[in-house]
């Protein structure tokens, strides 16, 4: 998902008939009160008062954190001189917990959240989800501490492991920028400017490592802050008139024209947009479950299913294209090599993104080298909106439209229906459909959020017909970051009506559990389903494929992937974190009514797990796809 500040005249996508998210976070989540409160406006008497009160101006409503030493004095700001208050402490586990909560808010609301990180401990442990934020293009400002920097004021030991000459340099390559300040006034600016840049098109996490000498100094009274007025994000680029001019005339004269939906914003302006353009132009839509929805998936314009990998159906649309417009897709040179292979690339391709102002070589999230005719350099809701815009007045070249043209797109193939809808569940063995279409029905017509979905889970089973009725994976593919997102997902949709949903692979619910304590301890409504088959599965299907490469044996494939002898119990791990845990269900059968008890609780207020049993299945790779064998010896 690529996220940026939305147009200013135009809100972020609303639930239906409720608040936009985050209109209510502040009264619907249950915050930690002072035993003794403190005055309204207490004095500003040290560096981390000014820090703090600089948090508040910036309008940041929280601020995810693991406690540290580190920064304890802004720690005591945050309390005893804001009253934890604008931003309000959501106290974590772990620090890559606070950073995937903070990325899941952003997810929802396209503002950032703040993060405190101890020192260059904390920094380390928050590495993986600071990764993931950075490659889903994602707002957040990140505070670190460290120090003291001065070596005459550092206690033994303990201060002195935990300081770093250049603590940012952990993180630089996946940062948009960084900076450590030496003083107090240095810090509100540094802060200043890091806002400005996170929010700032293309989107990315900032950090500023604030020494903890500079937050305990006294002041001698209070610090001007910096006139945030004066230092707010413009408005993303936009295309020029020519290249509008250029794309309309490519998408009126084309016969079979494609629009490649990626990390595009989460406004319901920008949605229709999208869906005007297309409807005009006859053009076909793809969709990608990496990112989150930008097209109606049940749309007749949208023939094949979303997919992490490009799927058949979408290889043949690529390559059945005459014009593609991708507008800022994931990985656009891999795509149209999966379709086109060694082939040169037929269509004339458009494509409308400013994510190679990030690329930076460290990490390969540049992706292949997209060959492409027209490159527009400008946000993408910009270039549709535009283009929207010559609709409208009547400016469209060559009178736009499917008239004529031969039959596009194809029709969508149906797969092949589990039963039908009052079908009775048999006693088999739970299958991924099967936890898809009983999901469906649990939610019914509940608004609802799907902040992550498994491997494995079909794009055919993905309803999206709302802005935030998905919000795509977490940009860099490593595990433990779901539940954490999921979590911020919760707190910016809290009060809004809609229902946060995640629906979790074992392996990824294992390694960052303890996240969901936090949505216990502020009462989150939240529904995750823990999507269980008891092993790494794509990682048994990677080794399968090595063996059978290797012509050695694919019956062990499973040894050193399976999570069992013993089973965790996730239901009671759930229940063990202030959470309600229900199973594990293992025939399909038990689904409905589980699925149904859990949405009513989420719904009611509750933060709730549920374990269901998946029978082995296909696994992809991006490679190939392998199946569990059919007899095989279970260990």
């Amino acid at each position: 998902m690529h996220i940026c500040p939305p147009r200013r005249h135009e809100a972020p996508a609303a639930t239906r008939g409720a608040a936009p998210p985050g209109a209510h976070e502040l009264t619907a989540v249950r915050l930690e009160r002072l035993t003794h409160p403190v005055p309204a406006r207490a004095a500003m008497g040290w560096g981390s008062d000014a820090i703090a009160e600089l948090l508040r101006a910036l309008e940041l409503p929280f601020i995810a954190l693991n406690p540290g030493a580190s920064y304890r004095g802004l720690h005591d700001s945050l309390v005893n001189y804001l009253g934890n208050e604008r931003p309000a402490i959501v106290l974590c586990l772990h620090e890559e917990h606070a950073v995937a909560i903070a990325h899941g808010y952003a997810k929802v609301t396209e503002r950032p959240m703040a993060v405190a990180l101890h020192s260059n401990v904390g920094l380390m442990h928050a590495t993986m989800a600071l990764f993931n934020a950075f490659c889903d293009r994602v707002p957040m400002v990140v505070l670190g501490a460290t120090g003291p920097l001065d070596a005459s004021a550092r206690r033994p030991w303990i201060d002195w492991i935990h300081t770093a000459a250049d603590q940012a340099a952990l993180i630089r390559p996946y940062v948009k920028w960084d900076d450590q300040p030496a003083s107090v006034p240095a810090a509100l600016e540094a802060l200043a400017r890091a806002a400005l840049l996170t929010s700032s098109y293309p989107c990315a996490p900032v950090y500023v490592c604030l020494d903890q000498a500079l937050q305990e100094r006294p002041l001698d009274g209070a610090v001007p802050l910096p006139p945030l007025e004066r230092h707010r994000p413009g408005s993303p680029p936009g295309p020029t008139a020519d290249e509008v001019t250029m794309a309309a005339a490519r998408l009126a004269e084309a016969r079979r024209p494609l629009l490649l939906v990626g990390r595009v914003g989460r406004s319901r302006g920008a949605w229709e947009a999208r869906v005007r353009v297309a409807e005009t132009f006859g053009a076909a839509v793809l969709t990608d479950l990496k990112v989150a929805g930008g097209f109606p998936t049940d749309h007749q314009l949208h023939p094949a299913a979303p997919g992490t990998f490009l799927s058949a159906e979408g290889a043949q649309l690529v390559r059945s294209a005459d014009v593609i417009v991708a507008l800022d897709w994931v990985d656009l040179g891999g795509t149209l090599r999966q379709a086109y292979g060694e082939q040169p690339v037929a269509a004339h391709v458009i494509a409308c993104t400013a994510d190679h102002t990030l690329h930076n070589g460290w990490s390969k999230d540049h992706f292949a080298l997209a060959p492409v005719d027209l490159p527009i350099l400008a946000h993408p809701d910009l270039l549709v909106r535009a283009l929207a815009d010559r609709l409208d007045s009547g400016a469209a070249a060559g009178g736009a439209g499917p008239g004529g043209r031969p039959a596009w797109p194809p029709a969508r193939v149906a797969r092949e229906p589990v039963g039908p809808p009052g079908h009775p569940p048999s006693e088999g063995a739970i299958r991924m459909a099967d936890l898809a279409g009983a999901l469906a029905r649990a939610l019914g017509a509940r608004p609802r959020c799907l902040v992550r979905l498994p491997l494995g889970w079909s794009g055919d089973d993905l309803l999206v017909r709302d802005p935030l009725d998905y919000l795509g994976q977490d940009g860099g593919a490593g595990l433990g970051s779901g539940p954490g997102m999921a979590v911020g997902a919760a707190l910016a949709l809290a009060g809004s009506g809609r229902l946060a949903v995640a629906v979790l692979g074992d392996g990824d619910y294992l390694m960052g559990a303890g996240a969901l304590w936090t949505a216990a301890h502020l009462r989150l409504p939240l529904l995750v389903i823990v999507a269980n088959n008891r092993t790494y599965l794509n990682d048994e299907a990677h080794q399968e494929r090595i063996a059978r490469t290797r012509g050695r044996p694919v019956e062990n494939r499973w040894v050193g992937q399976r999570i069992a002898d013993p089973a965790p119990d996730l239901a009671g791990l759930a229940r063990a974190l202030g959470l309600v845990g229900e199973g594990p269900l293992a025939r399909q059968s038990d689904l409905d009514a589980a699925l149904a008890r859990a949405v009513e609780a989420a719904a009611g207020g509750a933060s709730v797990v549920v374990d269901v049993h998946l029978a082995p299945e296909p696994a992809a790779t991006g490679e190939e796809t392998v199946t569990d064998t059919p007899g095989r010896r279970q260990p």
